[in-house]
């Protein structure tokens, strides 16, 4: 398929598993009858990003209660769904992993996040994420009928070189689940997913949750789409949201064909590559 529509969820997370994983269902068969092939839900929909829920609220693959919904509903739909990020227990260890549905309800990709946001910010916002949860080790892209898709959650994005890592396998879009908050997100959010599209000639797509004030972490919201020129096609406010998108392909290879980019990478002088792969 060259053309595609697809919707980011931009939801309300309460301490509420139950009623998060039923709003995410709700949202995502919304998205469907509207006519989105890929719904896209941000980082940690079914918990509170705080490290004292993720223990509470991890859940092991494949029988955890969200994973289950997540494949029942993009089954059900007959949808793509990249189910933005949830806390995962394995063994001893707790990730932030989205995980990826083919029309099936098959699991067709799974990424943990990379880097994990340990910062200490001047306006007092401090938070560890290594204080609870594991880092992830491996790239993750999946081939779709509809594109070739690479995931990145939140603090990954502001790493380049993992972005041009995905480019250079062929990532048509880059979908990152991010919560950033109210410090980080006015002053960063649109700038790096306008950023990475042009610097990678992909579609880019932010899934923030809606923000919330009366939570122990407000995330910014402002959920948004970017093209591989770096034009906005889609964003939302702050507020529980659903936006939507035309995915047209073509426009890839037109920006690419104008401004060459990759093709006048000079691997001569400089690469940026893969070191290697584990879970």
């Amino acid at each position: 398929m060259r053309r595609f529509k697809l919707a980011v969820c931009q939801m309300i997370v309460t301490d509420d598993k139950k009623k998060n994983i039923e709003k995410a269902e709700q949202m995502i068969k919304t998205a469907s009858r509207e006519g989105a092939d890929l719904v896209i839900l941000p980082e940690m929909f079914n918990c509170p990003y705080l490290n004292s829920f993720f223990p509470l609220f991890a859940e092991s693959f494949p029988n955890g209660e969200t994973v289950q919904m997540l494949s029942k509903v993009a089954e059900e739909e007959k949808i793509y769904l990249i189910g933005g990020s949830i806390p995962e227990k394995d063994g001893e260890d707790i990730y932030n992993t989205s995980f990826v549905f083919d029309r099936e309800g098959k699991v067709i990709g799974k990424h943990r996040k990379i880097h994990l946001f340990d910062v200490d910010l001047d306006t007092g916002l401090s938070f560890h994420e290594s204080d609870t949860l594991s880092s992830g080790s491996s790239l993750t892209v999946v081939d779709t009928e509809l594109c070739r898709v690479g995931v990145a959650i939140c603090y990954d994005m502001r790493f380049p070189e993992l972005f041009r890592l995905y480019a250079l396998k062929e990532a048509d879009m880059i979908v990152v689940p991010g919560a950033f908050n109210m410090t980080t997100g006015p002053a960063h959010w649109e700038a790096l997913l306008r950023i990475r599209a042009v610097d990678n000639q992909v579609y880019m797509v932010g899934a923030s949750p809606a923000r919330d004030y009366s939570a122990g972490y407000v995330a910014y919201g402002n959920s948004l789409v970017v093209e591989p020129w770096g034009n906005l096609i889609a964003k939302a406010d702050e507020s529980e949201t659903i936006i939507y998108a035309d995915i047209d392909l073509d426009r890839i290879n037109k920006v690419r064909n104008e401004l060459p980019l990759l093709k006048h990478l000079r691997t001569d002088l400089y690469e940026i590559r893969q070191k290697g792969l584990s879970k």
